[in-house]
């Protein structure tokens, strides 16, 4: 996928010439030669995908940079008490800080790629009608998803949807919040219409038409438009989707693709021809004494919520041992390198700290990394989605009862009546950092939306505060809500305007 992405990008940005001494190189890859036929058009909407790994298809952009930058501002983790990332974290970035660069990137990447397959494919003579529908709807659903991540990271940002054609065309004003959410909608509403319901066996991982349905039903939830969010959920819940019966089977890489993947970011243990698609997460979760880097961490008030979710028998709920590694005789987690289980008891002598997140880290490829896929969304978050839209509508028995659902997979004891504020609290701040954390753009997108929030709004330092975040009262309303524009865009865009406060 790097290679591709890498051959369109120079694609991208090649400006021709007509000089009649220059003479075609034959083997070499040109617009003109490329948009040819179908194989083009998949190579192309491979590479639309690859921009979800990052804009330079390397890991640690991925993992040190992009994930950073959008989960450890938020109070489900705490990062190591190094300089990594600590800027990010303590809310002292500026400017300049690689990881909302990496992340600006790496979305504007995917949606470079997306414009050309949008708009080289219906040009495209050796290709059927109905493969030109499926690819265009991909790169739509992918273009919405980057637009979706910008949006909410800073949320002032330029709208593109057409290739430039010339450098002057790089140069482009921030469009509007409004203007860049309905860009959104309309194309996850495209490519609802022109996606298939599934790819078949050889194709598995590609969005899908109850993928765009549900992102559109969580875009509509992102701006409170709660009667259009429950109407889209509903279709798809109890539809094609379902929950795993082991929640750890979300993190090991036995469900991946599964029944309770909407979409995930496609990671590889498979290095045949140097290919290498493997991430470092089963190390950056991990405590030393188990082999890991130990680089974050569950925060306190995430661990207090682990500890009260428990099953009838007073013993902790499933989801709480396969999401964190903690001071119990029942708890394990993987040895590095070796398919060996340990518990806590047999190294809680040279650990660190008290706690630590499990997600992510099995070896699952035992030459060092591994391949386990990353989620973006999975069938839980829509059940609990559509729960906090229902509860918003009035409807607050049947979105109790969703949140049971979720719950009762682990065990956990099922919640009983709760009036609309409480259960608002219990899925904002217990059911969903519970259920989804450490999930990449889960935990702080929502501190985001809530944030902004007409009905019950919640300022983030107060959340922060309250979960006993260190440095909270660095934090200011209206400023660390969002990344500053990058200042190596600025430097080369003059139209972009730095967002407030930095």
């Amino acid at each position: 996928m790097r290679k591709i992405s890498l051959i369109l990008l120079v694609m991208f940005i090649s400006i021709g010439c007509d000089n009649f001494l220059e003479q075609e190189n034959l083997s070499q890859l040109t617009e003109e030669s490329f948009w040819q036929n179908a194989d083009d058009a998949r190579k192309a909407i491979v590479a639309t995908y690859a921009a979800l790994q990052s804009y330079n298809g390397s890991k640690w952009t991925f993992f040190e940079h992009m994930y950073i930058g959008v989960t450890w501002k938020s109070d489900d983790i705490l990062n190591s008490s190094t300089n990594y990332g600590k800027s990010i974290a303590d809310f002292t970035n500026g400017t300049d800080d690689v990881t909302f660069t990496s992340f600006w990137r790496s979305n504007y990447a995917g949606i470079a790629y997306a414009n050309q397959v949008i708009e080289n494919v219906p040009g495209i003579s050796a290709m059927s009608d109905s493969e030109k529908t499926e690819i265009i709807a991909e790169a739509q659903f992918l273009r919405a998803l980057y637009y979706f991540h910008l949006v909410v990271a800073f949320e002032n940002v330029p709208l593109i949807t057409t290739v430039p054609e010339s450098p002057d065309d790089f140069a482009v004003e921030q469009a509007s919040p409004g203007e860049v959410w309905a860009q959104i909608e309309n194309d996850f509403i495209a490519a609802r219409a022109g996606l298939p319901d599934d790819h078949g066996d050889n194709d598995i991982g590609r969005a899908t038409k109850n993928s765009a349905i549900a992102y559109l039903g969580k875009v509509y939830l992102f701006q409170e438009k709660f009667t259009e969010a429950i109407a889209q959920f509903n279709s798809v819940i109890g539809a094609s989707y379902s929950l795993l019966d082991k929640y750890e089977d979300n993190f090991n890489g036995k469900g991946e693709n599964g029944v309770e993947s909407v979409f995930e970011i496609q990671w590889s243990g498979d290095r045949k021809n140097d290919n290498d698609e493997r991430h470092p997460f089963n190390y950056e979760v991990t405590p030393s004494a188990l082999g890991g880097w130990e680089l974050f961490y569950p925060s306190d008030w995430l661990m207090s919520l682990m500890k009260v979710d428990t099953q009838a028998t007073g013993g902790f709920s499933d989801r709480v041992y396969a999401s964190v590694f903690f001071d119990d005789p029942l708890s394990v987690m993987s040895q590095r390198g070796a398919k060996v289980n340990k518990t806590y008891n047999e190294v809680r002598d040279e650990l660190d700290r008290s706690s630590y997140f499990k997600k992510y880290s099995d070896d699952f490829d035992l030459t060092f990394y591994n391949g386990i896929n990353i989620n973006l969304m999975r069938y839980a978050d829509i059940l609990l989605m559509q729960a906090e839209a229902l509860n918003e509508n009035g409807q607050t028995d049947a979105a109790l009862s969703l949140v049971n659902q979720v719950r009762s997979r682990s065990k956990a004891v099922p919640l009983a009546t709760m009036n609309q504020s409480e259960l608002r609290k219990q899925i904002r701040h217990h059911e969903r950092p519970v259920e989804l954390s450490m999930e990449y753009t889960i935990r702080w997108f929502d501190l985001w939306r809530w944030a902004k929030s007409k009905s019950a709004p919640e300022p983030i330092s107060q959340t922060l505060k309250n979960h006993n975040k260190p440095f909270a009262d660095n934090f200011r309303d209206g400023v660390h809500n969002i990344f500053p524009i990058p200042l190596s865009e600025i430097n080369v865009n003059a139209k972009l305007e730095q967002n407030p406060g930095y």
